[in-house]
């Protein structure tokens, strides 16, 4: 069992058989929504959902939620990971992508157009689960993550192999592209869990956690290697993606180079990032926001099992790159 496994496997265990009939019914209506919108959609998007990944963002809408026996959890689960899935496929068409998860993705597979057709398909309908539902502030949560992402995808755009970006303004990218996310699956399971007065504090644990798992990530794409991560080593150095390694190694070697165009270049400077000795400290400053995410829960009156479950997910982060 890989370390993935192992932690999705502690977490089911701690969540209980509700958590994993809620799982279930995600998986049978992602699959629904990807299979109803014509032969070549479907062919593509159920190539993306098929694709895996922990399921992160479902899990944390069902914990928060309590694990209840409710429709809208299910369809709240389906739309976040439904969003998520609409992100990877747009980013891969921006990144020109081959790889995702160590799969072809659809842009390398059938090009842009397809690409962002489907893209576009996961998009709508992760915001058609919610509409289902009848609740507007379930809309209004996953919009405004929504727009979040956008604005971060645009920040991280602007900023590509810019030298002057600083930890504090990559850590605002990281808030909006990938911990905003986070913030609104917790946010949507204690709308549907019927405990809305613990929303803001649910989100502000997504959001830490969220923080964690980017910045994690981040020390991974250098680290490698590229059988873990499902891409080649320093795949954001070949799209610009200016990094807290990055940022950090250069200010102990300023003499990096600037733009890389090959998996080659990209593998070495990510060597010369290692060899700067910054990645235990991004490493630090990630766990920092998990840490901050486990005391925020403390101060919750939740069941011991979802607390024991939710800081479960929180760990789970950190283990992924142990």
């Amino acid at each position: 069992m890989n370390t993935t496994q192992a932690q999705l496997g502690a977490v089911l265990a701690a969540g209980g058989p509700a958590l994993a009939r809620l799982l279930e019914r995600t998986e049978s209506r992602l699959a629904e929504v990807a299979e109803s919108h014509g032969a070549e959609l479907g062919r593509h998007a159920t190539g993306t959902l098929a694709a895996g990944g922990k399921r992160l963002r479902p899990v944390l809408v069902f914990l928060c939620g309590a694990a209840r026996d409710d429709q809208r959890l299910v369809a709240a689960g389906a739309a976040v990971e439904l969003l998520h899935m609409a992100t990877l496929v747009h980013d891969d068409v921006l990144d020109a992508a081959e790889l995702r998860r160590g799969r072809p993705t659809v842009f390398a597979q059938a090009g842009r157009p397809a690409a962002t057709a489907t893209g576009d398909l996961l998009f709508s309908r992760a915001f058609a689960q919610l509409a289902a539902t009848g609740s507007e502030e379930a809309v209004r949560v996953l919009s405004a993550a929504s727009s979040a992402l956008a604005r971060g995808e645009l920040m991280q755009r602007a900023d590509a192999w810019n030298e002057d970006v600083t930890p504090e303004r990559y850590l605002d990218r990281c808030r909006l592209k990938t911990a905003s996310l986070f913030e609104a699956s917790c946010r949507l399971g204690a709308l549907f869990g019927g405990r809305p007065d613990l929303a803001p504090a649910l989100g502000s644990f997504g959001e830490q956690v969220g923080l964690a798992f980017q910045m994690l990530d981040d020390v991974l794409d250098v680290s490698g290697p590229a059988e873990r991560t499902g891409k080649p080593r320093g795949a954001d150095l070949l799209d610009g993606t200016v990094t807290l390694p990055l940022i950090l190694a250069r200010r102990v070697d300023p003499t990096l180079p600037g733009p890389v165009t090959t998996v080659a270049e990209a593998s070495a400077v990510s060597d010369r990032i290692a060899a700067a000795g910054v990645l235990e400290d991004a490493r630090v400053q990630a766990l920092a926001h998990v840490v901050e995410a486990k005391q925020s829960l403390s101060q919750l009156n939740l069941s011991d099992e979802r607390l024991h479950a939710l800081s479960l997910v929180a760990d789970g982060v950190v283990e992924r790159y142990a």
